[in-house]
């Protein structure tokens, strides 16, 4: 992406210098340990995790250690094996009662479950590699597909995939290299899928009828943020329940409320600069009664 730079005048200023990263490989490998048991169904021993990751047993058994001491992890001494603990979820609620998409969501999902009878959710893409439903209402009924906050599922995969594909400016290069890598219950074509990525495009709202999940139909419409990222509202149910309630009313309806909801978000973008800006020009003024008073 070009940079942006001001102009002032005749003159150009040059463009902002990103902030240097420094590694910490320490860290590093803390987080990509805390990662692999967050999608790990079961407990993992030493070996199995420096396998996975390509860490020195003995710098991955000194890792785990600090995480559990930290209780961010679980150790079984049984098993000698290691998962995540209730210290990471307490980080994630604390994160997710600031998050700013998950808050202005939640009272659309409550409505959509009550009034449909469905599951709703609230997910955010990290890009092209992953989504995770950051909110959450489910419907009171027997009918109900299994979903929990932070679930991770692959960005591109199912209905939510075809919204960000469609609506997400990534290239198509780099969407065909990653569409090989998923996983369906009944694999569409590429050809196929891309056909479809423009009909949600068009339509402003994508259907997944069982290729992802056998008898499981999922609704998803876009969410644009202030960053250009694309997150998504979701309804997912049994497929027999979707095709009665109709795929196209569920998607029309989540395409209004995530119309809603984007127009919401930029409006909190907005409120945020402005608050910034009144601060900026606060802190200015101040600074210039200051300089008066010194002289």
């Amino acid at each position: 992406m070009p940079s942006t730079a001001i102009s002032r005048g005749n003159k150009r200023a040059a463009p902002a210098k990103p902030p240097r990263v420094r590694p910490v490989p320490a860290l590093s490998r803390g987080i990509a340990i805390l990662r692999l048991l967050g999608r790990s169904e079961d407990p993992l021993g030493v070996h199995a995790i420096a396998r996975e990751l390509g860490l020195v047993p003995s710098t991955c058994l000194h890792i785990v250690r600090v995480l559990t001491e930290e209780r961010l992890l679980a150790f079984d001494p049984v098993s000698k094996k290691y998962q995540v603990a209730a210290g990471l979820v307490v980080l994630a609620r604390s994160a997710l009662r600031g998050h700013t998409f998950a808050a202005v969501v939640q009272p659309e999902l409550d409505q959509l479950a009550a009034q449909y009878g469905a599951t709703a959710i609230g997910v955010e893409a990290n890009g092209l590699d992953h989504m995770v439903v950051v909110a959450l209402a489910r419907a009171d009924s027997p009918l109900r597909v299994h979903v929990d906050i932070g679930s991770r599922f692959p960005a591109l995969i199912s209905a939510t995939g075809r919204c960000i594909a469609a609506f997400g400016n990534h290239r198509w290069t780099d969407i065909r290299a990653r569409f090989a890598r998923l996983h369906w219950d009944e694999p569409p074509a590429f050809a196929n899928w891309r056909s479809e990525v423009a009909a949600a495009k068009q339509a402003g709202y994508a259907v997944d009828d069982g290729q992802y999940i056998r008898g499981v139909s999922i609704v998803a419409a876009p969410v644009r943020m202030a960053d250009g990222a694309t997150n998504a509202l979701v309804i997912v149910g049994v497929a027999e329940q979707i095709r009665r309630l109709g795929p196209a009313t569920l998607g029309e309806e989540l395409k209004r409320r995530a119309a809603h909801v984007t127009q919401l978000l930029e409006g909190r973008a907005l409120s945020s600069e402005r608050t910034a800006a009144r601060g900026t020009g606060r802190g200015h003024r101040s600074r210039q009664h200051e300089n008066k008073s010194t002289r």
